[in-house]
C-alpha cells in the first residue's frame, strides 16, 4: 500500500511541476505532454502522436499549431507517405526546458547517490514496469 501511495504522491507532484513548467513556457499542460512524447518517441505522425496522447485529431492540430508557433516542433513531409507529415522536436529551446527541470533533476541525483548500483537497477526496473502498466491502463481506457 505504501508503494501505491508513494506512486500516487509522485504522480501528483510531477503533474504540478509540469503545470508550473508549462506556465513558464506559456504552454498548456497538454502541449508539454505532447512535446515530451515527441522528444521521447518522435518523429511521429500527428495521428500517431494523438493516439499516444489519447487526444482527438482535431485537438492535436491545435496543440501542434501552438508548439510549432512557439518553436518547439516542426512538421515535415513523411518520407514513407508523401501525403502525410511527421512531427519532429526542435532542439533549439531544450536548454530552456532543462533549466526549468534542473531543481528536480538535481534532487533526484542527490537521492540516487544514497543507493548502490544494484538497488538503482531494481528501482529503474520497477519504474519501467510501473510506467508500462500506466501506459497499458491508458490504452485500455482509450479503446
Amino acid at each position: 500500500m505504501d508503494v501505491k501511495e508513494g506512486l500516487r504522491a509522485l504522480s501528483l507532484q510531477l503533474s504540478l511541476l509540469n503545470r508550473q513548467v508549462s506556465t513558464h513556457l506559456t504552454l498548456r499542460d497538454v502541449d508539454l505532454d505532447c512535446l515530451d512524447l515527441v522528444n521521447a518517441y518522435g518523429p511521429l505522425s500527428p495521428s500517431a502522436l494523438a493516439r499516444r496522447a489519447g487526444l482527438h485529431a482535431a485537438t492535436m492540430t491545435g496543440v501542434l499549431d501552438r508548439l510549432e508557433r512557439a518553436g518547439w516542433v516542426s512538421r515535415e513531409p513523411d518520407p514513407s507517405d508523401r501525403r502525410g507529415s511527421r512531427v519532429r522536436a526542435l532542439r533549439d529551446r531544450n536548454a530552456e526546458l532543462l533549466a526549468l527541470f534542473a531543481g528536480m533533476n538535481t534532487s533526484v541525483e542527490r537521492i540516487c547517490a544514497d543507493y548502490e548500483g544494484a538497488e538503482l537497477e531494481r528501482f529503474a526496473e520497477f519504474l519501467h514496469r510501473a510506467a508500462t502498466a500506466g501506459r497499458d491502463a491508458t490504452e485500455d481506457l482509450a479503446d
